[in-house]
C-alpha cells in the first residue's frame, strides 16, 4: 500500500502489529456509534486482529484504509479511507459506482485537525488517480465529521438513504477539470 506524508502526519497501511491501537480506537462507543447501519464497538482484540489481517491484504492502487500516525509517534490515532461507496440494498451491499472518503479518530486525537489534514492528502491522491468526484457520508448526528467535510470544501447535498442501508448526510466535491491545451 502506498504511504503518504503531510505536514504533521504519516499515512500508512495498518499493520497486524497495530492491534492494540486499532482495538483502542474501535472498541470505543464514541467512535463506533457513527459506523454502519448497526453500530457496534469491538469487544476483543481478536476482532481487531481479524480486521487488521483483512486490511493488510488490501492492495489497490487507488483505494485503501490508511493508519493516521502523527510524526514522531509509532502508534496510529485513527484511520482515513478512500473506497467504493456501497449502495443500499440487500446484503451483501453492492458498489454504487461512487467513491467515498472517510475518517475515524481516537477521541484523544479529535479536534486537532488530523482528520482534515489526512483526508485532504488522500483526496489529492484520488484526484491524481483520475477521480472526478469524491463523496462523504456522515451519520445524521455526526456534526464533527460534517464540519470536516465543510473544511475540505465539500458541498452538503442533503440527507439520503442511498448508501449502507442507513440515513446519512451526503457531502461531495467535484474536481475541476484541467484547462484544455490548445
Amino acid at each position: 500500500m502506498q504511504t503518504f506524508t503531510t505536514h504533521r502526519l504519516d499515512l500508512r497501511g495498518w499493520r497486524t502489529s497495530d492491534v492494540t491501537a486499532h482495538f483502542d480506537i474501535y472498541s470505543r462507543w464514541e467512535v463506533a456509534q457513527f459506523l454502519g447501519a448497526r453500530p457496534r464497538a469491538l469487544e476483543s482484540p481478536d476482532e481487531s486482529r481479524g480486521a487488521l489481517e483483512r486490511l493488510s491484504s488490501l492492495n489497490h492502487p487507488l483505494y485503501g484504509v490508511w493508519a493516521i500516525v502523527p510524526h514522531g509517534l509509532a502508534t496510529p490515532v485513527g484511520s482515513v479511507l478512500l473506497k467504493e461507496l456501497p449502495a443500499s440494498g440487500p446484503e451483501p451491499l453492492q458498489p454504487s459506482g461512487e467513491v467515498e472518503i472517510g475518517w475515524h479518530l481516537h477521541p484523544d486525537a479529535q479536534g486537532q485537525g488530523y482528520a482534515t489534514e489526512a483526508a485532504a492528502r488522500i483526496m489529492e491522491h484520488g484526484w491524481a488517480g483520475g477521480l472526478a468526484e469524491i463523496l462523504a457520508v456522515t451519520h445524521l448526528g455526526n456534526t464533527a465529521s460534517q464540519a470536516v467535510c465543510r473544511r475540505l470544501g465539500m458541498e452538503h447535498r442533503g440527507a439520503t438513504g442511498r448508501y449502507y442501508n442507513v440515513d446519512c448526510e451526503l457531502y461531495g466535491i467535484t474536481r475541476e477539470p484541467p484547462p484544455s491545451r490548445r
